[in-house]
């Protein structure tokens, strides 16, 4: 899956020069926590939520209310944004966005193509793509598996799953095992309950079975 199948192509922007004042509204109004701010088309800097707070003057300040309104008219976007931006194209996939996110610590990054601003990709797409990707939206079993890291294991568990009449809704694989040379693989299915102990007990045989478990959403 790539960002461009899971960004948001309405992007909400701010120029440089906006008031800082205004920013906040227009984060505030459409409930979003980062601002990208544009010129020309292309992103030249980005403001987070938190950015404006921290530039805004303080509840226990001694300005009074013309002062302080004067003040957040007078400090522009341009003066407080971020200029060095971490973007992912709309070509790149979902898994990387979500590790370059993790990794930095941000909530979203904007989407850039020939140069501009294209989208803008969060971790709600981010979970939402998972969602998807897991089948949990198509409910039956997910069966946790421990296998050797060789070729045909997978393939063997899936023939052993539908052998008992179960189709297969998603297949996803860590190296987060506990033994060296293996893996752990998860498979969601549609098998019949009455059917999932015999097949847990023929997967058993071969395999160490982890969990298998159904979600109820």
């Amino acid at each position: 899956m790539l960002v461009r199948d899971r960004m948001s192509r309405t992007v909400i922007t701010s120029d440089e020069d906006t008031p800082i004042i205004k920013a906040l509204n227009i984060m505030k109004d459409n409930n979003i926590r980062r601002l990208p701010v544009t010129k020309n088309e292309k992103i030249t800097g980005m403001v987070t939520d938190r950015d404006l707070k921290e530039a805004t003057p303080s509840k226990v300040t001694s300005l009074d209310v013309h002062e302080i309104y004067r003040l957040l008219s007078e400090i522009k976007v341009k003066d407080i944004m971020s200029k060095d931006i971490l973007t992912i194209g709309p070509d790149e996939s979902i898994e990387k966005a979500a590790m370059l996110m993790l990794k930095k610590k941000i909530s979203g990054l904007p989407v850039i193509e020939g140069g501009k601003l294209v989208g803008i990709i969060t971790q709600t797409d981010i979970f939402k793509a998972l969602v998807d990707i897991s089948g949990l939206n198509r409910g039956g079993i997910k069966i946790a598996i421990e296998i050797p890291d060789i070729p045909g294991t997978t393939q063997e568990v899936i023939n052993m799953i539908r052998a008992h009449g179960g189709r297969i809704l998603s297949v996803m694989t860590s190296y987060d095992a506990d033994k060296e040379g293996h893996r752990h693989l998860f498979v969601r299915t549609d098998v019949e309950e009455k059917k999932l102990q015999e097949l847990l007990e023929i997967i058993g045989k071969r395999f160490r079975v982890l969990y298998a478990i159904k979600d109820v959403v």
